[in-house]
């Protein structure tokens, strides 16, 4: 959309007029981006469905009742959901020019984006420990392909985020960077979602068994 703003001439009395751009959204970035979600989407649908076919299947080996702790599941969790609230604070800042504001919200997500991976690999180290490991049983590898995709998709994102967090320092809230942040906002929140998912399907279903 353009504005239009007028300049008068001292020794004329009818104004001009000029028009200026603002700043948008590339709209082919953006459709780009919701492609490579809808393509996500299909790989966990994938990890998912593989998960339900094999997931009482452990062999012999140790079954998730008995070595999954919930506590520290849902301590994760609040750490990845909190995150995405801190990111939406984020992007508010964004949109109010507030690079501060911005890097401060981004260092925050950070943060509680590690957190989350520190304690899943905590759990991988604690399951294989006990016998759980991804050799032990179908179930268990299933568990940890859907579990251990995840993961590397927090860990891009974390990745992504420093690496913006420099483009904003060194560079301003650029459109260019106003763009990608949106897009990685996107990206965090769909994790979310997953790992929503995975608590439900995974974790609570497999202390219920």
């Amino acid at each position: 959309m353009s504005s239009v703003n007028p300049t008068v001439d001292p020794a004329d009395d009818s104004p001009n007029f000029h028009l200026e751009k603002e700043p948008h959204h590339n709209p082919g970035t953006l459709l780009g981006f919701w492609i490579y979600l809808m393509s996500d989407c299909l790989i966990f649908a994938v990890l998912f469905a593989t998960r339900a076919v094999v997931g009482s299947n452990f062999a012999g080996a140790p079954i998730p009742k008995d070595v999954f702790d919930i506590k520290l599941i849902m301590v994760s969790t609040f750490c990845l959901l909190f995150s995405s609230i801190t990111y939406g604070f984020a992007v508010l800042q964004m949109q109010q020019n507030r690079l501060n504001g911005v890097l401060l919200w981004l260092a925050i997500t950070g943060l509680l984006g590690a957190a989350f991976i520190y304690i899943e690999l905590y759990e991988f180290a604690h399951l294989i420990h006990v016998g759980a490991s991804p050799q032990s049983s179908a179930s268990w590898s299933s568990f940890y392909a859907l579990v251990g995709t995840h993961g590397l998709h927090v860990s891009f994102g974390l990745l992504w985020l420093i690496v913006l967090m420099v483009q904003t320092r060194m560079y301003g809230l650029t459109v260019a960077n106003q763009r990608r942040l949106f897009c990685l906002s996107m990206f965090w929140h769909f994790l979310d979602l997953i790992w929503l998912g995975v608590v439900s399907l995974v974790y609570l279903t497999g202390v219920m068994l």
